[in-house]
Formats: structure tokens, C-alpha cells, sequence
């Protein structure tokens, strides 16, 4: 029954894209809902009555299994939990009423089938199941991301995330090539047998993989073109799935891969490393879904730091309260776009337009800051606890990183929801309310992100810890106060930052390149630029020389086959018929011969002894 918890929305997403183009955007967005609502109660299900193990047996060698594991109970609920209002949204944010298309419907089928890869994803248990999730995540994430692909920079943006990505599971393929030179198979169970060269080749095969899909440095700045997709798009790859499968992967084997030494301080580095370039490229933005996407890489950045820690139980907690706030963030960037015309912050200060969007905003943005008594605050807390039992300063550079996840959450706010003079006011479009769909969607997600503040009281998180079988770390009182100030100092120099009349855009050129993940921006754009050129020309040579040859063969070919059934067929036919003509006229003649009359018969055997005596002589002679 594992199966199914894929299996079913992928198979709901293709019914969709089939059969939903002639109905209305309820209709669609309804039938899409009740897909992933079914999946989010199998997995419910699964959890309560402990689903075994299911596996589909190729050969000996190789199969695909899937089996429950700590990690993917965590996953297998959260996503679909956010996906849910998710799909909600964008059935009324990007649809238009009444038949929605091709195209409306091409959009929920793909978020629906994204869920279902996912669900395979985080219950693989081998390589080779794991790679065949992996892959089809990438190719629903392209194909979201170019959801507009009539426009020519969306098609380009699409394709740079898409490379970027691709770079990164070249190493999942070359872990999995080690595991099964080493074991012979590819189950998890032979990553952990492996020993020596081969498991240092496999944990660095995974790590790459691993970080490229978590946008950690230096893949970062792929997440910015990502940006080219819908807001709902955004909201799903950021908050649950595509993202998250990065982290997912090194929590799930992180009792494996810790055996190679070189992995903690490894993991640690560029969790720390991401999560504070990550922090100041969101101070500097201007953009509003770029902002939020150098935020997602921050925050996932501490999650690669616990998990470096030896605690991915809190990496786990952490990422359910940042799929929360993180989904709702997006949404209400979405509305404050259609309400402005576009996600510059410098064009919004929509609070006196929208206030109920403002307040539900302001959960998920104190949430984004971590402040007391929301449940982020609490699993923030939790990654700086689990840093300080590898040193003091990894713990003061989370508690950094928090305070300065503050100052870009305050910045966000203010810019976005806060009180715009009346120049500013006149220039906005005519206002366009949101519609009860996109509110509920997003009083939703605030409601999930007020509900785990429960994780502050002791016997919630102290179930959540026997629930996945772990222990939490040690906490200090003073590393709490040092977190708690930096974070009240945070949202102070936000609000300094957001004083009206201050410039939103950067002020510098200095600034511009922190904005754009310190020259990483370019850099990829180079990159992807000069892989699709190498394509192209390579395709021109293929079709100039490749193909020009492949014709000259074929056209070659064709004029040997003319000549053939001119002469050929002459030769063919008239070289067999000679021989039987020469075969017959041979036949009559021996007939001939047999006259049955003696004196003929002893003048044959005369004139045959005559021949060979002459032809001994002649022998004898030379």
C-alpha cells in the first residue's frame, strides 16, 4: 500500500490533465484538492496501522523499494499538509473563471504530480528508487518553473535551474555507481556496508546532489530563477518539496554518512557558510519572491548545520515550521503583487489596502524572525543548541544568523504591508481584492504557523521527540537571551531600515552584488548561457555533418540500389542461367558418348592414354 501514496496523485494529476480542461476553476481546483487531501489521509493511515514494507523486484539485483522510515513519516505528512492549500491558491490566483484550459489545468496536474513524486521520494529505500523520484521532481519542477513558456526569459530562467540542479545529481548517480561496485546492489542497507574509497566517493556523490537541490552555496542563486514560476510554484518548491529533498536526503542517511570523518565539518561549513551570505542577500533585495527565495536557502542552511550537529530530528522540526511560515510568505507576496502590479517592494506598502493580508502576513513574518512563543523560534533554538555541542562560536553564528533572519523579515513586512504616503498610494492600480480562496489558503498556513507554537510547552515537544525516537539538545539559558537579543535587534534594524523615504533598491554597487548572491547571479546566467550555446552549436553540427553524412550514406545507398536492378539484376539473374544452359549442353554431350557400341568406348580409352604419354613427355622435356 506504500505505492499508493505516490502512485495516487500521479495517476489524479494525469485524470486532471485529461479530463479537466472543459471544467470551471472550482471544478479543477476542487478535483485536484480531493487528490492531494486522499493522500495526505493515506499517509495518516499508513502512520496509525504501520504499513510494511513494498518492493517491485526487476531481478535479483535490482528493485524498487520503499519502506517508512523517522524522516519520511515527518515528509510524508508535511507535504501534502502544505501542499493542500497550496493548490487552493493557485486554483484561484492563477485561474481565470469559468473554463480554465489547457493550461489552468496543466498547472494543478503538475503541482498534484509533484506531491505524488515526492511521497516516492522521501519513501525510497535504494538508490535506485530514490533516483527515479529524484528525476521526476527535477522534470515537474522544470516544467513549473516554464509554466509560461511562450515568454522568452521565463523559458530561459527555467532552463538555468534546471542545469544548475542537473550539475548536482550527477552525483546521486555517482554514489550509486560505488554503492553497487562496492555491495553489488543499492540499497541503503549497502551504502552502510561500504568501507574505504568507494563510501568517501559515495557521501561526496550525495552532499553534491544533496546541496544543489537545497540551493546551498555555491548553488544558491539558482532559487532567483526559479522565480520566473507562478507565486504558487514558488510556495511549493520553497516550502515542501523540491528544496526540502535536499535536506530530506541528509537526514534520512545521516547516521550513514557520518561515518566518513570529513562530512560533519563539511555540512557544518556550508550550512553556516549559506545561511549568513543567504541572510545579508535578502537584507539587500529589492525583489519580493527573491527575497523570500535568499531566505529559504538561510533557513535551510541551519538545517544542513543540524544535521552536521548529529541532530536531524531538529533539522526535521525546523522544516516543518519553515514549510509554514515560508508557504504563507509567498502567498501574500502573490496578493501583494496583483494589488501593485509587480513584486518590487519599493512599489507596495499595501497596509492601508489590505489589512486582514497585513495581520495574517505578520504571523508568518514573526515566525521568518523567530520570535517567542511561535513554534520557528523554538526549533531556531533547538539548531543553535545542537551547534553549541560543536563549538561556542558555531552557536553564536546561528544565533547571528537568526538576528539578521530578523532584520530581512522586518524588512519584508514594512515594505510589503506597511503604511504608504499618498504619492505612493495614488500610483497603485485600482484595487483588486483578494478572492475567498487565496484568504483561505492563507489563513491556513498562519493558523499551522500559530499551532506549533505548542512546541514550546514540554510535553508536546517531549512527544515529538519519542515520536521520532530521538533526544533534543541541551539548552542554555544565556544562548537563549543572546538568540532572543539579536533577534530584537534584528527588528529593530529593519525597522530603521524601512524609515519611509530610505531607498529599497541597493544603494550601492557593493550592495547590488550582495543582492544578487555576491556575483553568483551573473555567473550562473554565464554558465547556462555558454551550456545552451555549446548545445546549439552542437545540434548545427549534428545537422550540418551528422546528418549531411547520415544522407550522403543513405543517398549512396539509394543510387547503388538503382544501379543493382539495372545490371545487377542482369548479372544476378544471367550468371545462374549461363551455367545451367553450359550444364545442360555438358549433359547432352556425355549422353552422346554413351553409344553402347565397343570399338567407340576402346578409341576413347586410346586417345586418353595418347594425352597423358604426351603430357609426360612434355614434363619429362622441361
Amino acid at each position: 500500500m506504500l505505492w499508493s501514496l505516490g502512485l495516487l496523485p500521479i495517476g489524479a494529476a494525469a485524470l486532471l490533465y485529461l479530463g479537466g480542461a472543459r471544467l470551471g476553476r472550482i471544478a479543477v481546483t476542487a478535483s485536484a484538492a480531493l487528490a492531494v487531501l486522499a493522500t495526505l489521509g493515506l499517509a495518516a493511515l499508513a502512520l496509525a496501522t504501520g504499513w510494511g514494507e513494498a518492493a517491485y523486484r526487476w531481478s535479483d539485483v535490482l528493485a524498487l523499494t520503499l519502506a517508512p522510515s523517522d524522516a519520511a513519516a515527518v515528509f510524508t505528512l508535511a507535504v501534502p499538509l502544505i501542499a493542500l492549500p497550496i493548490i487552493v491558491y493557485a486554483g484561484f490566483h492563477e485561474l481565470p473563471p469559468g473554463e480554465t484550459g489547457r493550461g489552468g489545468v496543466r498547472l494543478l496536474a503538475l503541482l498534484v504530480a509533484f506531491v505524488g513524486a515526492m511521497q516516492l521520494l522521501v519513501l525510497a529505500d535504494d538508490l535506485l528508487m530514490l533516483l527515479i523520484a529524484w528525476e521526476l521532481i527535477g522534470a515537474c519542477s522544470w516544467a513549473l518553473i516554464g509554466y509560461r513558456w511562450g515568454e522568452a526569459e521565463v523559458t530561459r530562467d527555467a532552463l538555468t535551474a534546471f542545469l544548475t540542479t542537473r550539475c548536482g545529481d550527477l552525483g546521486l548517480y555517482v554514489a550509486a555507481a560505488a554503492v553497487f561496485a562496492g555491495s553489488g546492489g543499492f540499497g541503503y542497507a549497502d551504502l552502510a556496508a561500504l568501507e574505504g574509497p568507494l563510501l568517501d566517493i559515495a557521501v561526496a556523490g550525495i552532499v553534491l546532489a544533496a546541496a544543489a537541490k537545497s540551493a546551498q552555496l555555491p548553488f544558491s542563486a539558482w532559487l532567483f530563477a526559479a522565480m520566473a514560476g507562478p507565486v504558487s510554484v514558488s510556495a511549493l518548491l520553497h516550502a515542501a518539496t523540491l528544496v526540502a529533498a535536499g535536506l530530506y536526503l541528509l537526514a534520512r542517511l545521516q547516521p550513514i554518512l557520518d561515518g566518513v570523518a570529513w562530512f560533519v565539518p563539511l555540512v557544518i561549513a556550508i550550512g553556516l557558510t549559506t545561511a549568513l551570505a543567504g541572510a545579508m542577500t535578502a537584507i539587500c533585495q529589492g525583489h519580493a519572491k527573491k527575497l523570500l527565495a535568499a531566505s529559504t536557502s538561510s533557513q535551510y542552511g541551519l538545517m544542513w548545520l543540524a544535521v552536521g550537529a548529529g541532530f536531524p530530528a531538529v533539522a526535521l522540526v525546523h522544516f516543518v515550521a519553515h514549510a509554514f511560515m515560508k508557504a504563507g510568505l509567498f502567498l501574500s507576496a502573490g496578493l501583494a503583487a496583483k494589488e501593485s502590479g509587480g513584486y518590487e517592494l519599493a512599489g507596495m506598502r499595501l497596509g492601508r489596502r489590505l489589512p486582514g493580508v497585513a495581520a495574517t502576513t505578520l504571523v508568518s513574518s514573526l515566525a521568518l524572525a523567530g520570535m517567542i512563543p511561535l513554534g520557528s523560534a523554538w526549533s531556531k533554538e533547538q539548531v543553535a543548541s545542537a551547534a553549541s555541542q560543536q563549538s561556542l562560536w558555531l552557536a553564536l553564528g546561528v544565533a547571528l544568523a537568526g538576528g539578521l533572519s530578523a532584520l530581512y523579515a522586518t524588512r519584508f513586512q514594512r515594505l510589503a504591508y506597511g503604511r504608504a504616503d499618498r504619492q505612493t498610494h495614488d500610483r497603485l492600480p485600482p484595487s483588486t481584492p483578494p478572492t475567498r480562496g487565496e484568504i483561505v489558503a492563507l489563513r491556513s498556513l498562519a493558523a499551522g504557523t500559530l499551532l506549533l507554537s505548542i512546541l514550546w510547552w514540554p510535553p508536546a515537544h517531549q512527544a515529538v521527540a519519542g515520536w521520532l525516537a530521538t533526544h533534543w539538545p541541551p539548552s542554555h539559558l544565556w544562548l537563549l537571551l543572546a538568540s532572543l537579543a539579536l533577534v530584537l535587534a534584528g527588528i529593530v534594524g529593519g525597522l530603521l531600515m524601512t524609515r519611509p523615504g530610505r531607498r529599497v533598491e541597493p544603494a550601492s554597487a557593493s550592495q547590488a552584488v550582495v543582492a544578487e548572491w555576491f556575483g553568483l547571479t551573473a555567473l550562473l546566467a554565464r554558465v547556462a548561457g555558454a551550456v545552451t550555446a555549446l548545445a546549439r552549436r552542437l545540434a548545427r553540427f549534428d545537422d550540418a555533418r551528422v546528418d549531411a553524412g547520415l544522407h550522403a550514406t543513405a543517398r549512396f545507398a539509394d543510387a547503388l540500389a538503382r544501379r543493382s536492378a539495372g545490371r545487377g539484376e542482369t548479372l544476378a539473374d544471367g550468371l545462374p542461367g549461363g551455367l545451367s544452359r553450359l550444364t545442360d549442353r555438358a549433359g547432352g554431350w556425355a549422353r552422346s558418348a554413351q553409344s553402347g557400341q565397343t570399338h567407340h568406348y576402346y578409341s576413347g580409352i586410346a586417345i586418353g592414354v595418347a594425352l597423358v604419354l604426351s603430357l609426360l613427355v612434355i614434363g619429362v622435356l622441361l
